[in-house]
């Protein structure tokens, strides 16, 4: 009886001890528990089972897709395509291609572009360690101008935005220092942008929180690493055809008509363009909330698009004043 006993909660404590409750699951997958539960709910990422109390629990495999949808999340690849592959997929987008992989034994050099960033990196200690920060740069600019011969590993570039990428400054730079892998750093970006730094070979993704996601995001990039797709959903927005000076200027000519329509259309104009660039910069808590924001940022300016074409008919049709054209 008693050894009957005893094999039953043997039994049980190893299945315990594959189960792993939301939170811990997400720390072992190295995400943040908001961020699986976003997933989870938006995209139904696994078939968990429930404990006693409904919890969710996750199993050793589940936990190890988790950390595999982390990793290629953090390389740019959206999450909603990610979630439909199983995992032998998701281990091949994460294996190297050995067309571009570039062995680094010891610390990776690296020449850093962002003043903020050289600082994260030499008070980092010893989540550090594995970066050689040979130089440091404030802007791309001097990169070329100020070039040594020194051997990069990485050249390493932190963007505040990437709406306008400094694209023929990042060619510049590379083919100033040439270095094994180019990593840039973006807090909010258009998606033309990373597209085309994408096209170019660079490994384009967010600034991370943590040092030691820094490091993987350079391993990653020496280590040639696929870089996403573009995404087609994600197609470059025209820039703004009518500046605020502009309706406003529309407005008031639109005063003297006995139609309402310039003044309603202007200000409409200028809420959607409000709106596009507070997208643009809305501060997002995790990676799905600026996926959002920046399919928020797309909407929006495809809206204006539509009501800046309108808007210039019915200036013409009105004679009323447009940029470039005598009033």
């Amino acid at each position: 009886m008693n050894a009957r006993k005893n094999a039953q909660e043997m039994e049980e404590q190893g299945s315990r001890q594959v189960t792993y409750r939301s939170g811990v699951a997400a720390r072992l997958a190295g995400l943040p528990v908001e961020t699986l539960r976003v997933w989870e709910r938006r995209y139904a990422l696994s078939e968990t089972q429930r404990s006693a109390h409904g919890q969710r629990l996750y199993t050793a495999e589940q936990v190890r897709r988790l950390g595999l949808l982390k990793q290629l999340v953090d390389l740019g690849h959206p999450i909603g395509v990610l979630t439909g592959l199983p995992v032998e997929r998701l281990e091949e987008m994460i294996a190297p291609d050995p067309a571009r992989a570039h062995e680094v034994s010891g610390p990776m050099r690296v020449l850093v572009v962002g003043d903020s960033l050289a600082r994260r990196i030499a008070a980092s200690g010893r989540d550090g360690r594995a970066l050689q920060l040979q130089r440091q740069h404030a802007r791309l600019d001097q990169v070329a101008a100020n070039g040594d011969g020194a051997a990069i590993d990485v050249l390493l570039i932190e963007a505040s935005e990437l709406d306008d990428a400094p694209l023929e400054q990042v060619v510049a730079a590379r083919a100033a220092v040439q270095p094994a892998a180019t990593v840039v750093l973006y807090r909010f970006g258009g998606s033309a942008a990373i597209r085309a730094l994408r096209a170019e070979g660079c490994l384009v993704a967010r600034v991370p929180a943590e040092i030691g996601e820094l490091v993987l995001l350079c391993r990653s990039a020496l280590a040639g690493q696929g870089l996403p797709a573009a995404d087609p959903a994600h197609e470059p927005v025209a820039p703004r055809r009518l500046d605020d000076a502009a309706l406003a200027a529309i407005s008031a000519a639109g005063n003297r008509l006995s139609c309402e329509c310039p003044r309603h259309l202007s200000d409409i104009l200028m809420m959607v363009g409000s709106f596009e660039r507070y997208s643009a910069q809305c501060a997002a808590r995790n990676q799905e909330d600026a996926r959002l924001h920046r399919d928020l940022e797309l909407a929006s300016g495809r809206a204006r698009v539509v009501l800046e074409e309108a808007m210039i008919r019915l200036a013409l049709a009105e004679g009323l004043p447009l940029p470039g054209k005598d009033g």
